[in-house]
C-alpha cells in the first residue's frame, strides 16, 4: 500500500505476510466488479473506417467472479465480419497500485493485450490504456471505457490512436443484464 514503507535487506517475515495479506483483501472496486456477475446480452457497433457506417452485431457476454472475489472474468460471443467471435476479458483492482488492470483475448488473434487505469470519483466510469503493435497501423494506443448505466446496462466504448495522433471510436458496445 501507499502507505507501507518499502524495505532494504532483511525483512520481518510476519510484517510482509501482513502487508501481502492486507494487499490481497478485496474491497469496494472488487464488489463492484462483482456486481457484473450473470448473463447478459451485447449489441455492438464497430468502425472499420471512421467515416462510414458502423458495422452492427449482437452476442451474450457470461460474466463470473474469480478467485474468492478478486477478478472478474468477462466471456464475450457473438460474431464480427460474418465470423464467430470470442473475447475473453479478465480484470481486477490492484491494490497496491490503486489501479484496474485488465488482459484481453480474442479469437481474431493471438496476442494478449494487457490495459490498466482508473475509475471516475463517483466509480460509474472505469478507464483503461493499453499499448499494442497493430500488425497494419503499427504502434497503437487502445483506450477502454466502461460506463456503468445502472444495475443491468453497462456501456463499454474502444478507441484507438495511431501514429496520426487522432484518436477515432473503434467500437461500442451495450450489456444488458438478462432478466
Amino acid at each position: 500500500m501507499a502507505k507501507e514503507k518499502k524495505q532494504e535487506g532483511k525483512m520481518d517475515m510476519q510484517a510482509m505476510m501482513d502487508v501481502y495479506k492486507k494487499l490481497a483483501t478485496p474491497g469496494a472496486p472488487h464488489k463492484l466488479l462483482a456486481s457484473f456477475a450473470g448473463s447478459w446480452i451485447t449489441k455492438t457497433k464497430g468502425w472499420m473506417e471512421p467515416d462510414k457506417p458502423p458495422m452492427e452485431s449482437t452476442g451474450t457476454c457470461e460474466q463470473k467472479m474469480l478467485l474468492d472475489g478478486r477478478f472478474l472474468q468477462q466471456e464475450y460471443t457473438g460474431d464480427m465480419m460474418g465470423s464467430r467471435f470470442i473475447g475473453i476479458n479478465l480484470i481486477g483492482y490492484d491494490n497496491h497500485t490503486k489501479k484496474y488492470v485488465s488482459t484481453w483475448i480474442d479469437s481474431m488473434g493471438t496476442g494478449i493485450y494487457f490495459f490498466q487505469g482508473t475509475a471516475s470519483a463517483d466509480g460509474k466510469t472505469i478507464t483503461q490504456e493499453s499499448h499494442y503493435d497493430d500488425p497494419i497501423r503499427g504502434p497503437m494506443k487502445w483506450r477502454s471505457v466502461t460506463k456503468i448505466v445502472d444495475d443491468n446496462t453497462l456501456v463499454y466504448e474502444a478507441y484507438g490512436t495511431g501514429k496520426g495522433g487522432k484518436e477515432e471510436k473503434m467500437a461500442e458496445m451495450t450489456l444488458t443484464r438478462k432478466q
